[in-house]
């Protein structure tokens, strides 16, 4: 009896099974998460892009196609969109760095020197999460805040007279603010980099002389870059476009790019130009990234397996 008999196929629906790509049964199991990521992300970014392009009379939105949107970003009256760009990007960029200092230490603690019970390090490393960002943010203002924690503390102590105004409501607390918001979010890549180290390699190290800080820098952080890698990437992109927390503790001189959308969406009532802000925002961020990568060289990517 031959297979095709045992199982009882008929020879057509055999034909078809066996003929059948092996790329479709992949594209089938990712098909419901290409839908969501279609109709969530591509939709809105397309229809982002053509609202910038529309014009706005009054409080009226006309489909009619101009470029004035865009052009007045590189006018005069522009200037304050190219310093907000250019502001969120530096101020993303030293929050991320912020993170990712203090992130690495942890996940290197938590690869080398944790031998027993990771799971529970790494459900208390997720703790944080378990309440709500705003939640996080308003605890901030109740450190950083006039009467906050701080400067209830140092007056305690008899270090001042008067609560230090500088703490809350600018660029420096916004900062801070969300350097402890993502942490966390970086902590997890790079611990995993760590983790899939071969300490063989270490062993090595040492055996041939390597102290502990050079065989770090020649073995350990140069294996620990895909993950480094993807930390930075991980905080930087958002935080560029963040607005909740420049709102809540960055004060008149804290705001961000995120802030001049939103008020272009909403109290402006000019969607175009807030469209044409968004876009411009994008390829900023996007040609920063670029820059980035370019920088690390594609040599280190490749040797890094990216």
């Amino acid at each position: 009896m031959s297979t095709q008999a045992a199982l009882n196929f008929p020879a057509t629906d055999a034909v078809a099974i066996t003929a059948r790509p092996e790329w479709l049964d992949g594209f089938w199991l990712i098909a419901p998460t290409l839908l969501i990521v279609i109709g969530m992300m591509v939709v809105p970014l397309v229809g982002i892009i053509v609202v910038s392009f529309w014009t706005q009379t009054g409080f009226n939105i006309e489909a009619t196609w101009t470029l004035d949107n865009y052009r007045v970003l590189f006018t005069p009256e522009g200037a304050l969109y190219r310093i907000l760009i250019v502001k969120s990007l530096w101020m993303s960029l030293t929050a991320t760095i912020a993170v990712v200092l203090l992130a690495y230490p942890m996940a290197y603690f938590m690869a080398f020197r944790i031998e027993r019970a990771k799971l529970i390090w790494i459900i208390l490393l997720t703790v944080p999460f378990w309440t709500s960002y705003l939640l996080r943010i308003f605890a901030w203002k109740v450190i950083l805040g006039f009467n906050g924690v701080i400067n209830s503390g140092l007056k305690a102590v008899g270090l001042i007279d008067k609560p230090l105004e500088f703490l809350l409501y600018n660029p420096t607390s916004v900062t801070i603010t969300l350097a402890h918001a993502w942490a966390a979010y970086a902590v997890l890549p790079i611990y995993v980099s760590l983790e899939k180290i071969d300490r063989s390699y270490l062993e090595a190290a040492t055996d041939l002389g390597d102290s502990k800080w050079k065989r770090f820098w020649r073995i350990t952080f140069p294996l620990s870059l895909p993950g480094t890698i993807a930390a930075i990437l991980l905080v930087f992109i958002p935080t560029v476009g963040d607005y909740i927390t420049p709102t809540l503790v960055g004060g008149t001189s804290g705001i961000m790019i995120g802030n001049s959308i939103v008020t272009q969406f909403g109290k402006a009532s000019n969607a175009p130009l807030g469209a044409a802000l968004s876009c411009i925002m994008m390829l900023a961020i996007t040609l920063a990234v670029c820059a980035f990568l370019a920088a690390i060289g594609r040599k280190r990517l490749k040797a890094a397996d990216l």
